[in-house]
């Protein structure tokens, strides 16, 4: 067989070298076509979840637009001179109430503006005096969480945009099926980009909104145990004899 073979091509190598291609050309048209990798940009991605994430968008950038805000405010605040009460102390104890004052109105911070409070209020009753502090600390602390009810709103609103994308994304699949009338991937696809995108980006952008509330929350926390804090030792002072 071999020796026919070989002797066909000695004989004929134009014949035999057209066989041969023609063969290869059939194992190939044969063969399966190579799989090509089709990758998509985040961008395109989002676009896919159509107008739903107009919306979740614009509450992703009022996030961050609040907690960088809010980020800035609280960390200038928190950031308070630790020898602030002993100062106090050593200049009411020496009878230097106006150096108080003036120490008070240059240090940054709401513990300091309580502080001044109480000692503007020196020879009143001290429950007025605790009472006057505690007025100066609602208001302070408002300062702190202004804006903070807005991480809040997102948080919450955000899934339900999310949740919305969803259902226009199934509706989206059964209205295309009605005009076609057959269940094409295509057809599917479209809608379950939609409903899987919105989804996910809605919760996202709930969760980082919920992450960042917390975290304010928990700087507020700080400051205003310092609050409570500045204010307990400075009745205390008041409470000592010849005070």
């Amino acid at each position: 067989m071999l020796n026919a073979v070989l002797l066909q091509v000695v004989m004929n190598p134009a014949d035999t070298v057209k066989k041969v291609v023609t063969t290869a050309q059939d194992v190939g048209a044969s063969l399966p076509p190579e799989k090509t990798e089709v990758s998509i940009t985040l961008g395109q991605l989002l676009v896919k979840g159509g107008y739903v994430m107009i919306p979740i968008g614009i509450l992703m950038l009022l996030a961050i637009y609040v907690f960088i805000e809010r980020m800035i405010i609280v960390s200038r605040t928190g950031k308070g001179d630790r020898s602030f009460m002993d100062n106090i102390r050593d200049m009411i104890a020496s009878g230097n109430i106006d150096s108080a004052k003036a120490l008070c109105r240059n240090t940054r911070g709401p513990q300091a503006r309580m502080v001044e409070k109480g000692i503007s209020r020196l020879g009143k009753p001290i429950k007025e005096i605790e009472e006057a502090m505690e007025d100066v600390g609602k208001l302070e602390l408002y300062r702190l969480e202004k804006n903070l009810g807005i991480l809040s709103i997102v948080g919450r609103v955000a899934p339900m945009l999310g949740f919305i994308g969803t259902i226009v994304g199934v509706i989206n699949i059964f209205y295309k099926i009605s005009l076609t009338n057959s269940v094409d991937i295509a057809v599917i696809s479209d809608g379950l980009y939609q409903k899987m995108i919105t989804s996910a980006a809605g919760l996202a952008v709930g969760i980082f909104a919920f992450i960042c509330y917390h975290i304010i929350h928990i700087m507020i926390d700080k400051i205003v145990n310092r609050m409570e804090t500045s204010s307990v030792q400075f009745i205390d002072l008041l409470y000592q004899p010849g005070k």
